[in-house]
């Protein structure tokens, strides 16, 4: 899809020397660039929402169960261990 922007004249010289040293078009150079942008963002909400979860509720594992866990692993019931 076409698309019309508007940059900063140092970031399109920037964009125009990179693309050309990487020997790639300016338009797959801005559309590699939009990618990894959203690509970046995409998992934020996730990050948001188990923050929220973990901020209303303990994380803390029950004593009972740790100690199940390493008993389950051939490990120490000792809390101290």
């Amino acid at each position: 899809m076409k698309t019309a922007i508007s940059l900063a004249d140092d970031v399109f010289d920037t964009a125009e020397q990179l693309s050309r040293r990487l020997g790639i078009s300016r338009s797959r150079l801005y559309a590699k660039a939009v990618e990894a942008f959203v690509k970046s963002h995409r998992s934020s909400g996730v990050r948001e929402a188990l923050d929220a979860v973990y901020g209303a509720e303990s994380s803390k594992v029950d004593p009972a169960l740790s100690r199940l866990q390493r008993k389950s692993v051939g490990g120490s019931t000792s809390p101290n261990s």
